[in-house]
C-alpha cells in the first residue's frame, strides 16, 4: 500500500467519502481511514437510511392495517418483524457496498482501521501504520449525546442504534428528547404496536423549528397516540427489573415523578465525535462544545489539516456533510468551493413530514426583519385531498420590502420533496412572486406551495 497521499481523510461517512470522492476527480491521490468496517459512517449504517427504512416498512405497515379499507382494499395484517429488519439490512448494505465500489472506480486507497493524527501531515492507523500526506481531513462525525443517570446499554436503554436493532415491539417506549431521531423512531415503534411516551426538557418539541409548525405538529402526533410530557427533566433510570423505570421533574423545579416502560430511547442530541484522534497533540484547536475549530475555508488551527461535518459548527445533517466534502475538495484543488448555509434543507420523517429551509418566523422577529406571512393548507390542496392526506400546511416567509423568500416550512405529506422547490428559489434569491407565476402542474401537492407564495400578497385562489 502507497503511504504518501494528496489527502487522508479520516472518517468514510456522508462527509467523508464524498470530499474522497471529489477530490480523487480533481486528480488527488486520496485514502481515506475508518474504523467501522462499512463506509457511509452513521448515517448510511445506523442513522439516516436505516430509519428510514423502517419508517417506510412501519408506515406501508399501518396503512395497510388501519386505512385501507377507505378507499375499498380488505386486508388481513400480521406484523413479520424478521423480514422487516432483513429488508432494513439488506438496504443498508446494498449501500455500503455501492460507496466500496465508487472507491474502487475512483482509485481511492480504503484504509479499515482507527486514525490518529500525528503530525501535521501524518495519519497513525491502529497506533502503528503511518501514512504521509499534504493535507489531511477530519470527518468523524458525532455520536449520541449521554445524560447523566441514563446508563445506555443499546438494550432496554437504547441510543438510535439500539432503536432500528430491537428484536420485538415494546408495549411501551419511552423517549426522552422531544427531537428529530426521538420523533422519527418513536413513530417507528408506534405504528408497529407499542404505547409511545415522548419526555421533552422543553416546553415544546421540535427543537429550532418554526413555532406554529411545531405545534401542529405536535397535534398531529398526539392525535396519531403519541403521548408528551413536556417541560421534564429526567434525572434517573433505573433498569434493574424487567422494563426501566424513569424519574423525572419538572426542568422548571417541582415534585419528581416516575414513569415505567419497557424500553427507553436516549436521543437528546449529538456531540462531535473526536475521541482518540489526537488533536491536542499536533495543535488542533477545539470549541467549547469541543467541536473542531474552522476558518471559512474548513481549516483549522494546522494549516495541512481541515475539518468538516457533523466534527465541526453547524446543523448535524449528511447533506450538510456532503457539501462541505465537495467544498473543501475544490478548495485543495485551488477552485472556489463553497457552502450556502442559509439554504440547507431540513426534513422530519415522520408522517406527516416536516421540512424547512432558511429563517423561521421566530429568527426573522428576532433579526428585526419586516416580513410577510403566506400560508396555504393541504385540505385545499387537489391532490392532498384525493389521495386522504390533507394534513398539514406550507408557510412562506417573504421580506416585506424586497419580497425576497428567507423562509419556507411544510408540514404534510412528501413535505421532504417538496421542500427542493424552495431550495432552488432561494438559492437564485427568487421572490416569492417568482413562486406565484411559476406554472405548477395540477393536481399536484406542489401547488399548494404556489398558492403559499400567492397567499404572501394576499391572494390565493382555492382559499
Amino acid at each position: 500500500m502507497a503511504n504518501n497521499f494528496d489527502l487522508i481523510v479520516i472518517g468514510g461517512g456522508p462527509g467523508g467519502y464524498v470530499a474522497a470522492i471529489r477530490a480523487a476527480q480533481l486528480g488527488m491521490n486520496v485514502a481515506c481511514v475508518e474504523k467501522r468496517g462499512a463506509l457511509g459512517g452513521t448515517c448510511l449504517n445506523v442513522g439516516c437510511i436505516p430509519s428510514k427504512a423502517l419508517l417506510n416498512s412501519s408506515y406501508k405497515f399501518e396503512d395497510a392495517r388501519d386505512h385501507f379499507g377507505a378507499f375499498g382494499i380488505k386486508a388481513k395484517v400480521e406484523l413479520d418483524l424478521p423480514t422487516m429488519m432483513k429488508q432494513k439490512d439488506d438496504a443498508v448494505s446494498g449501500l455500503t457496498k455501492g460507496v466500496e465500489g465508487l472507491f474502487k472506480k475512483n482509485k481511492i486507497t480504503y484504509v479499515v482501521g482507527a486514525g490518529t493524527v500525528t503530525g501535521a501531515n501524518e495519519v497513525t492507523v491502529n497506533g502503528k501504520d503511518k501514512l504521509a500526506a499534504k493535507n489531511i481531513l477530519i470527518a468523524t462525525g458525532s455520536e449520541s449525546m449521554p445524560l447523566n443517570g441514563v446508563e445506555v446499554d443499546e438494550k432496554k436503554i437504547v441510543t438510535s442504534t439500539g432503536a432500528i436493532a430491537l428484536d420485538k415491539v415494546p408495549a411501551h417506549l419511552a423517549v426522552i428528547g422531544g427531537g428529530v431521531i426521538g420523533l422519527e423512531l418513536g413513530s417507528v415503534w408506534k405504528r408497529l404496536g407499542a404505547k409511545v411516551t415522548v419526555v421533552e426538557f422543553l416546553d415544546r418539541i421540535g427543537g429550532p423549528m418554526d413555532a406554529e409548525v411545531a405545534k401542529q405538529f405536535q397535534r398531529l402526533l398526539e392525535k396519531q397516540g403519541i403521548e408528551f410530557k413536556l417541560g421534564m427533566k429526567v434525572t434517573a433510570a433505573d433498569a434493574q427489573g424487567k422494563g426501566v423505570t424513569l424519574t423525572m421533574e419538572p426542568a422548571k423545579g417541582g415534585a419528581k415523578e416516575t414513569l415505567a416502560a419497557d424500553v427507553v430511547l436516549l436521543s437528546i442530541g449529538r456531540r462531535a465525535y473526536t475521541q482518540g484522534l489526537g488533536l491536542d497533540k499536533v495543535g488542533v484547536k477545539v470549541d467549547e462544545r469541543g467541536r473542531v475549530a474552522t476558518d471559512k475555508h474548513f481549516r483549522t488551527s494546522v494549516a495541512s489539516i481541515y475539518a468538516i461535518g457533523d466534527v465541526i459548527a453547524g446543523p448535524m445533517l449528511a447533506h450538510k456533510a456532503e457539501d462541505e466534502g465537495m467544498a473543501v475538495a475544490e478548495i485543495l484543488a485551488g477552485q472556489k468551493g463553497h457552502v450556502n448555509y442559509d439554504v440547507i434543507p431540513s426534513v422530519v420523517y415522520t408522517h406527516p413530514e416536516v421540512a424547512s429551509v432558511g429563517k423561521t418566523e421566530e429568527e426573522a422577529k428576532a433579526a428585526g426583519i419586516a416580513y410577510k406571512v403566506g400560508k396555504f393548507p393541504f385540505m385545499a390542496n387537489s391532490r392532498a385531498r384525493t389521495v386522504a392526506d390533507a394534513d398539514g400546511f406550507v408557510k412562506i416567509i417573504a421580506d416585506a420590502k424586497t419580497d425576497r423568500v428567507l423562509g419556507v416550512h411544510i408540514i404534510g405529506p412528501d413535505a421532504g420533496t417538496m421542500i427542493h422547490e424552495a431550495c432552488i428559489a432561494m438559492e437564485f434569491g427568487a421572490s416569492s412572486e417568482d413562486i406565484a407565476r411559476t406554472c405548477h402542474a395540477h393536481p399536484t401537492l406542489n401547488e399548494a406551495v404556489k398558492e403559499a407564495a400567492l397567499a404572501v400578497a394576499g391572494r390565493p385562489i382555492h382559499i
